[in-house]
């Protein structure tokens, strides 16, 4: 009778010697999740930015890290003031000269390093474009148009057209000057008689990489035609050749009315 009793109580203490009951197993085996390795996003705005020559900008770097993230910009461009809270750091960049300047904010969370990225931008559209009246020197054209605070100069191309005819332009590739400039362009031309009906206008056009800003001056008109020598002895002789013709039919004329009378 006694064995009959041992034998359940064995059973009971093998089982608790191997590890416990399965349920015991079952909570031992499971994982534990880490917050360590979600995913987050890192995200800068603006993305885009466009600044007068000289200005200043704030940047937001905002992350979606759950644990504390270490966070920086890096640029080429002035560094001034940082204001930050949970989840965000603004940036504020200052003395913004570079007509264009690539912007990156890089996060750290938890081993991961992600980063975003934005473009600032600084230009000046012309305040004027203008184009004098053309001025007659010798037997020539002296146009001469003024293209006042603008940037970036290296990126501006001025024409000079005579009715929708391109006649003259330049590119300013060469000057890489990073403050607002004014532009004068001269120009000599020619003129014939079918140029005093057609007007005169003066286009600056700056071209950003695709982004395209133009200004264009009033139409002037040329009032006086220049002659080459040449035209001038031509006329000259022309002139003198009509007033002889002139003289001498008058004489007839009067020659054969004073003859009428006499008869009469």
């Amino acid at each position: 009778m006694e064995s009959v009793f041992l034998l359940p109580l064995l059973l009971l203490v093998a089982l608790y010697l191997r590890g416990g009951s399965p349920e015991h197993e079952w909570i031992q085996s499971s994982p534990v999740p880490s917050v360590t390795s979600a995913t987050f996003w890192v995200r800068l705005s603006p993305e885009l930015h466009a600044v007068p020559p000289g200005g200043s900008v704030w940047l937001n770097c905002s992350h979606s890290c759950p644990l504390p993230a270490r966070s920086s910009l890096h640029t080429q461009l002035r560094q001034g003031k940082t204001h930050n809270g949970s989840g965000w750091v603004s940036y504020q960049l200052l003395n913004v000269r570079a007509w264009s300047s690539k912007v990156r904010c890089v996060v750290t969370c938890a081993g991961e390093t992600r980063e975003a990225t934005a473009r600032i931008t600084a230009y000046r559209p012309p305040r004027s474009v203008i184009l004098e009246p053309p001025v007659l020197v010798g037997h020539k054209y002296t146009l001469r148009c003024y293209v006042t605070h603008v940037f970036p100069v290296g990126f501006l191309v001025v024409s000079l057209r005579r009715g929708g005819r391109v006649i003259h332009f330049e590119s300013l590739e060469r000057y890489t000057t990073s403050y607002l400039a004014n532009v004068t362009l001269t120009h000599v031309m020619r003129a014939g008689p079918n140029d005093l009906l057609q007007p005169l206008t003066c286009h600056a056009r700056l071209n950003l990489d695709g982004l395209v800003v133009s200004s264009s001056s009033a139409p002037v008109m040329l009032t006086v035609l220049a002659l080459s020598p040449a035209a001038i002895a031509l006329a000259s002789t022309s002139i003198a050749a009509v007033v002889g013709v002139l003289l001498a039919v008058g004489t007839v004329s009067l020659r054969k009315y004073r003859a009428l009378k006499t008869q009469l």
